[in-house]
């Protein structure tokens, strides 16, 4: 009897190395989006030859130029606890010119990204990272981790007047997930609650108070996941050790170089989120 079957085709080998991109941004040049704007543009070459697709993997064989100046070593992923002030924006830049956190971190710092983002009005813990899949890892919804908030309200609620935000609440057509609120105390005409949630929707926190009849005055974010912002003050920055990194995220970090909190002084605009 004979056989019939067509054979299989080989399976195109996986190419090796990083995204063309991804090896950029590592580097510390650019983000990932802004290095993909420059090889459209003309302005990379890899092995003396100017590329204009990104799809493109290299490997530390391949000699990569940007602007003419040949890439460096790719930085080891960091990690940093900022205190962000209210009044700053969390973007790179902005369009109605307000200061950004990026206008005030210390120039020692290398070209960082913030993870996920506070608004204007709110304060407290934000994460910085050097490293674009640091962030991303964090950021992913299947991560889960809590964020906590110190939130002052105006008015005087009880602990029933939470029942809809810990049950799940809808706004505006688009649904919060169950939050953890606890009523901590009445001081005046406001009063201070402390709020645990696993998603970070736009303003989240003081829509869905509006929802249930209170105006938020002040937001302050306590913690990311098993990250604390302690007593660190308005405006300064501090490195996490090595082994906090690799304990919670399982990376290889050396050890960092900045051990204490140190404050931004001069305007820097070149870094991103």
């Amino acid at each position: 009897m004979s056989n019939t079957s067509k054979p299989t085709a080989p399976s195109s080998p996986t190419p090796e190395g990083d995204r063309i991109a991804k090896v950029i941004s590592r580097a510390g040049v650019a983000s990932r989006r802004e290095a993909e704007r420059l090889i459209e543009q003309g302005r990379v070459s890899v092995n003396g030859k100017v590329i204009t697709s990104p799809a493109l993997n290299v490997t530390s064989a391949d000699k990569v130029v940007v602007n003419g100046k040949a890439l460096k070593a790719p930085e080891p992923p960091r990690m940093w606890l900022y205190h962000k002030p209210q009044g700053l924006v969390s973007t790179n830049s902005d369009e109605q010119g307000r200061t950004t956190i990026f206008d005030k971190l210390p120039e020692e710092l290398p070209r960082v990204m913030t993870v996920g983002r506070l608004d204007l009005n709110s304060e407290g813990l934000l994460l910085l990272t050097n490293d674009g899949g640091v962030k991303r890892q964090l950021e992913l919804p299947s991560t889960g981790w809590l964020r906590r908030y110190r939130v002052r309200i105006k008015g005087r609620p009880t602990e029933e007047s939470f029942e809809p935000l810990r049950k799940g609440i809808t706004v505006d057509g688009e649904n919060f997930q169950p939050m953890i609120v606890t009523l901590d105390r009445q001081q005046g005409a406001n009063a201070w609650a402390t709020i645990g949630l696993r998603e970070g929707k736009n303003r989240e926190i003081r829509r869905a108070m509006e929802a249930v009849g209170f105006s938020v005055n002040r937001l302050i974010r306590v913690s990311y996941g098993p990250f604390q912002l302690g007593d660190l003050k308005q405006g300064e920055v501090q490195e996490l050790r090595a082994k906090v990194i690799r304990d919670q995220l399982g990376l290889e970090m050396p050890d960092p170089v900045i051990e204490k909190p140190t404050r931004g002084k001069k305007p820097v605009r070149r870094r991103t989120r």
